[in-house]
């Protein structure tokens, strides 16, 4: 199967795409990542998203509209600039509002638009089933750790908001940390900068211990798992502590990282407490664009050697920064297969879920 797997993170830098080739054995499926690119957002677009979940619900609803065929211009672009065949898309959308114990959970981009713009089928709504039932809805990564890079001890994905997860004998277990790019970005915004290249202004600062106790005080953080962040509640809860403490922007992104490296630390020994895992030198594959961070890198492996032996494996960069993406072309192959691809141990829902709302098109599906 090709297909395209398209991501649009909390960090609001724009639309992962990826175009992904897989050969299906049984339970065995090859990948190869064939192209991958970033189209970034326009300031009038991250505006927009930033602000949705404050919009009245006509506002709400043509976004949805309009945004599913932005995606579709954009694939159509990607699949005309590449000259390639594509099978299906899958598409995470974006996500506006996340609240599991009310059993919402929202991602826009019209899956019915992608596919009136490109004809080809598309599945998205991968989370919705798991909510229903009582589970998380995130984060749904492990299913990519489990297929398409097994071998490792713990996953951390950096994205807008970090997550962990750990296979146990086959059986993963993930939660989301806490914030991550969303925090580091929008600190380098007040700057004039998009982000902090590798880390270089944080490592000229100094942990701020006020914002640092402030913010690993928030109750989420001594939640067991399975739990997850919605970004709302980020913006309400954790940037407030940052913006409105005084303090430079170099203090407050290195309190920021130190304040990560810890509760990946932490994560990481809540998982080894309750699931009894013997103590060894762990491996720690790390994807997402806070892999990047070599300031970042730095303080997390640093912090979690305090607490156990850890090896940080950084991969290639095409699949640091396109994960994302070619988890969503994955969740798309095993919704066609009609394997799970929401795990229940990972969200804490009442099963395993087949996730994906079919979009047909006008070409055939495989």
């Amino acid at each position: 199967m090709k297909v395209i797997g398209l991501m649009s993170g909390s960090s609001l830098d724009g639309v992962d795409i990826a175009f992904v080739d897989f050969k299906i054995n049984g339970e065995q499926i090859n990948f190869e990542l064939i192209k991958a690119e970033t189209i970034e957002f326009s300031e009038v677009w991250q505006r927009r998203l930033r602000n949705l979940p404050k919009v009245d619900a006509l506002a709400f609803s043509k976004t949805n509209t309009y945004f599913g065929h932005l995606l579709g211009e954009m694939i159509n672009d990607f699949i005309n600039k590449h000259k390639i065949d594509v099978d299906f898309i899958a598409s995470h959308g974006h996500t506006i509002f996340h609240y599991p114990d009310n059993r919402i959970t929202v991602q826009i981009g019209d899956g019915a638009a992608i596919a009136a713009i490109t004809g080809l089928p598309v599945i998205n709504n991968f989370r919705t089933h798991d909510i229903a039932i009582n589970g998380e809805g995130t984060p749904i990564a492990p299913i990519a750790d489990k297929y398409l890079f097994p071998g490792y001890d713990f996953y951390l994905n950096i994205g807008g908001i970090a997550n962990i997860s750990c296979s146990i004998d086959g059986r993963f277990v993930a939660f989301d940390t806490g914030a991550a790019n969303q925090v580091l970005n929008e600190l380098t915004h007040l700057i004039g900068l998009s982000y902090d290249e590798d880390g270089n202004i944080a490592r000229e600062g100094t942990v701020n211990q006020e914002i640092l106790n402030k913010v690993n005080e928030l109750p989420y953080h001594h939640q067991p798992y399975p739990k997850s962040l919605d970004n709302t509640w980020l913006q309400e809860n954790i940037l407030p502590i940052y913006l409105i403490e005084e303090d430079t922007i170099q203090n407050k992104l290195r309190t920021a990282c130190e304040q990560l490296a810890q509760q990946v630390a932490l994560s990481i020994q809540q998982i080894i407490d309750k699931e009894n895992l013997p103590m060894k030198p762990f491996k720690v594959f790390v994807t997402g664009g806070g892999a990047f961070n070599n300031f970042l890198m730095e303080r997390v492996g640093a912090v979690c050697n305090q607490y156990f032996p850890t090896e940080i494996i950084i991969p290639n960069p095409e699949i640091v920064e396109y994960k994302e993406a070619l988890l969503m072309a994955l969740m798309g192959v095993l919704r066609v297969e009609n394997k799970v691809n929401v795990m229940r141990s990972v969200t804490g829902a009442k099963r395993d879920t087949i996730g994906g709302a079919i979009w047909q098109g006008w070409k055939k599906m495989v």
